[in-house]
């Protein structure tokens, strides 16, 4: 197998950038999706990652395919990128979320366009490129069953880049949840698959440093899955964080156990304080929020709660509301997000036929700009609502409040000076 020059052929994966960052650089983590498709790719094919967040692209560099990532606000600048290599001649594929929901529009901009996952279609891509039958579509098939088997994420090409960490990996893909605004369920499957847990510690045994992030939408989503993943990882000296849903601290022993295990961190999604979207504990729980957070901090374990503004039954009284309620619940960092209808969702479709949707520029889909207008409050109320809503929980006095009823107060305090710095006051 070689390229059309003869050599051994040349691939590059790029994950786009959106804007320019300084030194929060630093605490990125590494695009997981291209250490996946660089796992999958076989000999003899070399491998260059470009993430454009720390580095150019090589635009004029001999490659005999361009493979681009693209979640929703990047998806222009990953258009923008694939114009330029086939310009010059060179064959893109495009992949990620964005086309995934969106293949024609990819399509514009791609000589093929990969929808799902890439794992299970790459090796067969790669091997069409060469024969000159590189098709326009590889579809993968919609993930079934419970278990999950993908190869280890390639880090040796991320030799030379500063992040975090390089330790990143999943356990598990998948979602039976099926949200109306996220696109999870969709694009995994709708059950929790999970690798072998042998087959995630051997990984885990393979990395040299103590700090790991696992990349799982809920790593914890499925607990009796996950227990044997924790057990193996209690002894082994690590420090991970990841991203779940506060349910698992209804069992007390399984808290016990995430923070055995090394936990230091968890995000999960509150999401709302009213109505159908709030992500509290499943009926018939004797535990509030309140008494589940402080749970997870007495643990020892950083909890970073979701908040998300906008969704049909908030008025502009639930800016208050939510800043009240993590008074009460004090997790130890407070995030804020404006509500945001991405491409592929029921919530897209359902204000796409509304009416609702003030524009289609993708690169604006990002959290922090309102894209839809809302219900019960106008665009611009509820984009200033946001502002003041984080300003107000990281005042200094807000702040030493957190910091006061959790365990570990030097790097509590930390974390969200840290955040503090990147919140602007409002006008």
């Amino acid at each position: 197998m070689s390229s059309p020059s003869g050599s051994n052929p040349r691939l590059l994966l790029v994950y786009p950038a959106t804007h320019k960052l300084g030194w929060v650089k630093r605490f990125q983590l590494p695009p997981l999706s291209l250490k996946q498709v660089a796992a999958a790719t076989p000999p003899p094919w070399e491998v260059v990652l470009v993430d454009e967040v720390h580095e150019d692209i090589p635009f004029d560099s001999r490659f005999d395919l361009v493979g681009i990532t693209a979640m929703t606000h990047q998806a222009l600048r990953a258009y923008e990128i694939a114009d330029r290599f086939r310009a010059r001649g060179v064959p893109v594929v495009l992949g990620g979320i964005h086309p995934t929901v969106l293949p024609d529009e990819a399509a514009l901009h791609a000589d093929a366009v990969v929808v799902g996952e890439a794992e299970p279609v790459w090796e067969e891509l790669l091997d069409d490129l060469l024969a000159g039958r590189l098709a326009p579509l590889y579809r993968a098939p919609i993930p079934e069953g419970d278990r999950l088997s993908i190869p280890w994420g390639r880090r040796d090409i991320l030799a030379g880049k500063t992040y975090l960490t390089t330790q990143t990996l999943q356990a598990s893909r998948g979602c039976p949840y099926d949200c109306p605004f996220c696109i999870t369920t969709n694009y995994f499957g709708r059950s929790f698959r999970y690798r072998d847990p042998e087959d995630v510690l051997a990984e885990l045994r393979s990395y040299e440093g103590k700090l790991t992030v696992f990349l799982d939408d809920n790593i914890l989503g499925d607990p009796l899955r996950a227990r044997p993943i924790l057990e193996g990882m209690a002894g082994m000296n690590i420090r991970w964080g990841g991203q779940g849903n506060l349910r698992f601290a209804e069992d007390p022993e399984m808290v016990k156990l995430v923070a055995r295990s090394g936990c230091i961190g968890i995000f999960v999604g509150i999401e709302s304080v009213t109505g159908a979207h709030a992500n509290h504990p499943k009926t018939g729980s004797r535990y509030t929020p309140v008494e589940l957070v402080k749970r997870v901090r007495d643990a020892g374990i950083v909890l970073e709660a979701s908040m998300v503004f906008g969704f049909d039954d908030h008025d502009e009284g639930v800016f208050e509301q939510t800043v009240r309620f993590l008074e009460e619940c004090a997790p130890s960092l407070p995030t804020f997000h404006i509500l945001t209808p991405y491409p592929g969702t029921a919530l897209f479709s359902q204000f796409d036929r509304e009416g609702r949707l003030l524009h289609k520029e993708w690169n604006r889909y990002d959290h922090g700009t309102v894209v839809f207008r809302p219900k019960r409050m106008t665009p611009e109320r509820l984009y200033r609502g946001w502002q003041e809503a984080r300003w107000e929980a990281y005042r200094l006095p807000a702040i030493a409040r957190r910091v006061m009823q959790g365990k570990g107060k030097g790097v509590n305090l930390m974390y969200n000076l840290l955040r503090r710095g990147g919140i602007e006051r409002p006008d």
